[in-house]
């Protein structure tokens, strides 16, 4: 059988779609030493690009390339999320059972990505569009060298991009239900409630790990910079999905009202 090293380098160091949704049964080995690559494996359609795309207006979200733009972006940060979590299976110690259930956390939810990347996939060809149609960015991927331990990379994947998704979800998810896109808009119900179990996941091993602290002020001393708590917001901030996901006041009501020069959830966006 395979060791959990070798499924998670086939999908953090394989070049292709097959590599990035491959899986099969494995057995958590003890925990071999591993260096992050400066970029994980991708050639052809689905190398990543330096080019930027501007992400489509909402008004123009019932425009077929428009809507394929908008999967496609979907579907990169679920890809990213994948080889970021297979990564973050290989670079850090698992030497107690403590370690290895939080690494079968990250398993959980690499799993659920994947499923998200072939639903965004396979609704982008039902409208005639292909994966890697559109330049693909690596702005997720470019904090992962910045994550040493377990818990700078909960406090960034967990409590802040997956976060941030939640309100993101659900706001894309109202756009395509207003233009009669109840498929997309299904697809986003899907990912929202993943996202909430992610969060939820993350929330748990930083109580866990946080000692004496709140858990505010620990996210925010294991949150690397320039990355804020702002980026965990997302259009249309929904405190009660947060809170349905995070179950800590506390931490709700900080993050209700922290606010710094970060604006993209500051947008005024119309229909």
């Amino acid at each position: 059988m395979n060791s959990y090293s070798e499924y998670a380098q086939r999908i953090l160091l394989g070049e292709n779609l097959e590599d990035k949704l491959f899986d099969i049964p494995f057995e958590w080995t003890s925990w071999k030493e591993f260096s992050l690559p400066k970029l994980p494996g991708r050639t052809g359609r689905i190398i990543l690009s330096d080019q930027q795309l501007k992400f489509p207006k909402a008004a123009r979200l019932n425009e077929d390339d428009k809507k394929a733009m908008a999967l496609h972006s979907f579907a990169n940060h679920e890809l990213l999320a994948i080889e970021m979590m297979a990564a973050a299976m290989l670079i850090y110690p698992h030497a107690t059972e403590e370690d290895v259930r939080f690494k079968k956390g990250l398993l959980s939810a690499l799993k659920d990505e994947q499923k998200h990347l072939s639903l965004y996939i396979q609704r982008m060809n039902e409208l005639g569009y292909e994966f890697g149609d559109f330049p693909l960015n690596d702005f997720f991927w470019r904090q992962m060298e910045k994550l040493k331990t377990a818990a700078q990379y909960t406090s960034m994947m967990s409590l802040t991009f997956e976060a941030a998704n939640l309100d993101f979800a659900q706001y894309y998810a109202k756009i395509f239900r207003s233009f009669g896109d109840n498929k997309t808009a299904e697809i986003l119900d899907i990912v929202l409630e993943d996202e909430i179990s992610h969060v939820a996941f993350g929330s748990h091993w930083m109580k866990k790990w946080r000692g004496d602290k709140k858990l505010w002020d620990y996210y925010r001393s294991c949150l690397p910079g320039p990355i804020t708590p702002s980026r965990s917001k997302g259009l249309d901030f929904n405190p009660a999905t947060h809170a349905k996901a995070m179950n800590d006041d506390e931490f709700i009501n900080s993050l209700i009202t922290f606010d710094d020069d970060f604006n993209i959830t500051k947008r005024s966006v119309t229909l």
